[in-house]
């Protein structure tokens, strides 16, 4: 299998670079173009930021399919770790990732064992604070109060998952602190909450959040805060961790600020994405900026020059690179 993924991945990277030699020569039109370049991209949930945030990139790179011969399109994952293999194995040409677990892939560090060395960045998005969300009645004002409860830790291949298993490590627990850990996906874990199958769940996310929305609507799901020196130890060790708030009233029947922390969600791709189709995917997201950010609203809040540094733990990819620097975002030397 990882035999067959390197070679469909080089065999795609040949037809990109050919369709682009083509479409993009002087004097050429779209006509002259016979086939279009694909690039897929690999999300999350379809309840998630990711999902929504990949729709994104692929409508505005869609929108000027004819200049440039590029067509996107997007599909639905077990999440960030899941979304690295894909790449590795050149299933998928873009994916969304946290920034912890793009960390890992690219060093070869926690549940990665080989370093990812191939992983190119292209750009950061939202801020996802790792959020608890319980049961109303669960009693459950803090971590500790989880202890023993019917807990959901996150779909094995997730992000969410991974910050979990650091989370514990941390706090030098693991699974059998709480008295059932669940694996349910995202799309799953919140009406097992309002069906009190489960008495809370983890999951990290960009908000609003539709996700968190539904649960705190229909059953007033409350939000737990994420602090203490175990947190505190995490965030000064790892440079893809910050303190965040999820505002009070963001939900229904949580009205106070809810501390956590979290990485940011990021796009990547690797080295075997021509420079060109790299170019003209970060060209269509900045050079239609407003529309991107509101095609979700964990996107209303972003800035451009925060999205080419903040998050970003593997090399930017060149055609990206090339970008911001026409663009004025960095240095041109």
């Amino acid at each position: 299998m990882y035999g067959r993924g390197h070679k469909r991945a080089a065999i795609r990277k040949s037809i990109l670079t050919g369709i682009l030699a083509v479409g993009l020569a002087v004097g050429a039109t779209p006509a002259a173009v016979a086939q279009q370049g694909l690039l897929s991209v690999a999300t999350g949930g379809v309840t998630g930021v990711y999902y929504a945030a990949g729709g994104a990139l692929c409508r505005l790179l869609n929108k000027d399919r004819a200049r440039h011969n590029l067509r996107c399109t997007i599909e639905s994952t077990g999440g960030s770790v899941f979304n690295v293999s894909a790449l590795r194995t050149g299933d998928f040409e873009i994916a969304v990732l946290q920034s912890d677990v793009a960390y890992n892939a690219y060093n070869g560090e926690g549940q990665f064992e080989e370093p990812f060395t191939e992983m190119r960045s292209l750009f950061s998005i939202h801020p996802e604070p790792l959020t608890v969300l319980v049961n109303k009645n669960s009693e459950v004002h803090s971590f500790a109060d989880l202890e023993g409860k019917r807990f959901n830790i996150g779909n094995p291949g997730s992000g969410s998952r991974a910050s979990m298993d650091l989370l514990l490590d941390a706090m030098e627990l693991d699974t059998s602190f709480f008295g059932q850990a669940t694996e349910l996906r995202p799309d799953e874990h919140g009406q097992a909450l309002c069906d009190h199958e489960i008495d809370g769940l983890f999951y990290g996310v960009g908000h609003p959040s539709t996700n968190i929305q539904e649960p705190t609507t229909t059953c007033g799901a409350q939000l737990v805060p994420l602090e203490g020196a175990a947190v505190d130890r995490l965030v000064a060790d790892l440079p893809y961790y910050a303190k965040a708030v999820i505002p009070g009233g963001t939900y229904p029947e949580n009205p106070d600020d809810v501390v956590t922390y979290g990485p940011l969600a990021t796009f990547v791709t690797t080295s075997a994405v021509p420079n060109e189709a790299a170019y003209q995917l970060v060209k269509s997201v900045f050079e239609n900026f407003d529309d991107f950010k509101r095609m979700h609203p964990a996107l209303e809040h972003l800035k451009k020059e925060d999205m080419v540094s903040a998050g970003l733990t593997a090399p930017l990819h060149p055609g990206a690179e090339r970008y911001f620097k026409e663009a004025g975002l960095l240095p041109a030397q």
